[in-house]
């Protein structure tokens, strides 16, 4: 019993999920910038494409 109380008083795994949690906003946040930027360009060559047409 002693040692399941000082597990669940152990910080140590604290500092791997709030790393964690950054890490995936830090990727949410990429792969929502680039998508946004693929639709842009991806219209923009779309619009330059009829224009030659």
């Amino acid at each position: 019993m002693e040692k399941i109380s000082l597990f669940l008083k152990s910080e140590q795994g604290g500092g791997l999920v709030e790393y964690t949690l950054i890490v995936a906003l830090i990727a949410l946040a990429a792969v929502t910038a680039i998508t946004t930027v693929g639709t842009k360009i991806t219209a923009s060559f779309t619009s330059i494409s009829n224009k030659l047409t």
